[in-house]
């Protein structure tokens, strides 16, 4: 269990293939603003693969922590995962989102640092990520989970690689 800054209880689970809607829902509570610095496009919703992908995991290439509502196990808040990449075993791609009213209180953090522990335990050594360049929020979050960070633009986007910080 953790508690945010405004008192809300949140549990933190693995997804699992049975949270496909709740997960289509959780997308649909997100502010246009939001949905497009995860995905860096408009995303109203999720198709049938795409849900598939998302929740029916490996847990070892790729992973999946999902935030949720203490009084409320369906409501997805928020959810970090990584991918691992097949050229370098040691390295993965990550994203972290957290619903609207969910943000700056901690949950990114909180998320980006059991994502990190997840990956510690599977040998994963470092995240990339692409970003929007205006995000400053996950820049933040970048410079909490990682000793070293590498970045560079590629036209709006900034491409982030981080070391991951010892435990």
């Amino acid at each position: 269990m953790h508690t945010l800054t405004d008192g809300t209880e949140i549990e933190f689970r693995q997804i699992r293939p049975d949270d496909k809607e709740n997960l289509e829902t959780a997308l649909g509570r997100l502010s246009p603003e939001s949905r497009h610095k995860r995905f860096l496009a408009p995303k109203p919703h999720f198709n049938a693969s795409e849900l598939r992908y998302l929740t029916e995991l490996d847990g070892f290439d790729h992973v999946a922590i999902l935030a949720t509502l203490a009084d409320d196990p369906n409501a997805i808040v928020g959810v970090a995962r990584f991918v691992r990449l097949r050229d370098l075993p040691d390295t993965a791609e990550v994203a972290i989102v957290v619903g609207d009213r969910f943000q700056g209180q901690g949950l990114g953090r909180e998320l980006g640092r059991r994502i990190a522990d997840e990956a510690r335990e599977r040998d994963v050594r470092r995240f990339t990520a692409t970003l929007l360049g205006d995000n400053v929020a996950a820049h933040r979050l970048f410079h909490a989970i990682s000793d070293r960070l590498e970045g560079r633009m590629e036209g709006g986007t900034r491409v982030l690689t981080a070391e991951i910080a010892a435990a």
